[in-house]
């Protein structure tokens, strides 16, 4: 029997007995390896050889390295794609002429919360090619009525009025003034009874304050805003404002139908001092824009004019009364009438006559049209006419030979 180690050793050999076997048979292919062959085996299929040595077209090249070639177009090029041209710009205002303000310059103090910044700015654009009139805006934006721990405004405006000695004085406060106020130590809501009642002394004192300093002033109502609650109280406000103004010498400007639509509605955008639709307020629907501004000024601007006197347009020079005299209404220019003098009916001098018509009996007319219209006699028709009814009819009368004449042709 063959021993284990023997067997062992037998298969360590066989692997090197299939490689030599392997490798006998693959050099006598190749010995005996023809075209014809080659052919006939690439058209059956692989073989042994093949799994060992990989073919022509099997082998792995590295890529060429292609150099680019210019190709010359012929013919039309393709259109270029332009790019969409961006939305053109509104072309920019152009900017207001700076007029220095001469040395007697009336001033205009305007007060009040952020509503009166807007107020100013639109007043300043107003009166910029006016040398005679300065704006000069002493604003608090968070300020009102309410919280005069914060900012007393019957307090502060003698003291603003004695600073800046102003000609005139315009008040646009209360956008703030929709929340709490403390009254006798307890917090009061918003237009309840006791709260209404405190707010309205405050708009006394406030008003008293100015008319101590006997210096005319505007109140400038609030317009409406955008949340339909606040509008409502603005509405409130106003009257409250306008009490007090008028109780006191100022007077009210009331700019409510300006930034609203025929119904009494918010609207944002609307039209301008020139009729043109621009946007009058922001997005938030409290603040305006520059043209809201201006269109606020042009609320203030006519009864302004009027107290400083002034009776030509802003930019020309005109004639102003002293700071606090009454202003009086210059005399308007009488029309040249051109009149007639009153003439009587039965005047004979009218159509140079002497006698009115009727006066006297008419002569005695004897042609046929007198006969008519006097007599009521119509005259006999003539013969042969349309209304001549006589029978046997009448002849006509014979007219008279025509001499005829003879004309010599001369050749």
């Amino acid at each position: 029997m063959v021993s284990a180690a023997r067997i062992r050793v037998i298969l360590r050999r066989v692997p090197i007995l299939i490689l030599a076997i392997a490798v006998l048979a693959v050099s006598t292919a190749a010995v005996f390896h023809t075209p014809a062959v080659a052919q006939e085996e690439q058209r059956r299929g692989w073989s042994l050889r093949d799994l060992l040595f990989l073919r022509r077209s099997e082998r792995v090249e590295p890529p060429r390295l292609i150099q680019p070639r210019v190709i010359q177009r012929i013919g039309p090029r393709k259109p270029k794609v332009r790019k969409p041209r961006a939305a053109p710009r509104r072309p920019a205002e152009p900017a207001a002429p700076i007029v220095e303000k001469a040395p007697d310059a009336r001033t205009v103090l305007v007060v009040g919360d952020f509503m009166a910044t807007g107020l100013a700015e639109g007043l300043d654009t107003a009166f910029a090619e006016n040398n005679k009139v300065r704006i000069v805006v002493r604003s608090n934006g968070s300020s009102g009525f309410v919280r005069d721990d914060f900012y007393n405004w019957p307090e502060q405006i003698k003291s603003l009025i004695e600073t800046e000695k102003p000609a005139a004085v315009i008040v646009m406060l209360g956008s703030n003034d929709r929340q709490q106020m403390r009254v006798n130590g307890e917090r009061e809501q918003p237009r309840s009874e006791e709260w209404t009642k405190e707010y309205e002394r405050r708009t006394e004192a406030f008003g008293k304050a100015i008319a101590s300093a006997k210096v005319p002033y505007l109140w400038v109502g609030m317009p409406a805003f955008k949340a339909p609650k606040m509008t409502s109280d603005m509405l409130a406000f106003n009257d409250i404002y306008r009490s007090t103004a008028e109780s006191h010498g100022g007077e009210f400007v009331d700019i409510w139908d300006g930034f609203v639509d025929e119904e009494g509605a918010f609207v944002t955008s609307g039209p301008d001092i020139n009729g043109q639709p621009v946007r009058l307020r922001t997005d938030d629907g409290i603040r305006v824009s520059k043209a809201g501004k201006r269109k606020l000024a042009f609320y203030a601007e006519k009864p302004l004019m009027k107290i400083l006197g002034m009776t030509a347009p802003p930019g020309t020079l005109a004639a102003y009364a002293p700071a606090g005299a009454p202003v009086e209404a210059p005399a308007p220019t009488p029309m040249a009438v051109d009149r007639t003098v009153p003439m009587l009916l039965n005047d004979p001098a009218l159509d140079g006559g002497t006698e009115l018509l009727g006066a006297a009996a008419p002569a005695k007319a004897d042609g046929p049209g007198e006969k008519l219209v006097v007599e009521g006699k119509v005259s006999a028709a003539s013969p042969g006419r349309a209304d001549d009814f006589s029978w046997p009819p009448r002849k006509q009368p014979a007219a008279a030979a025509v001499p005829e004449t003879t004309t010599a042709i001369t050749p």
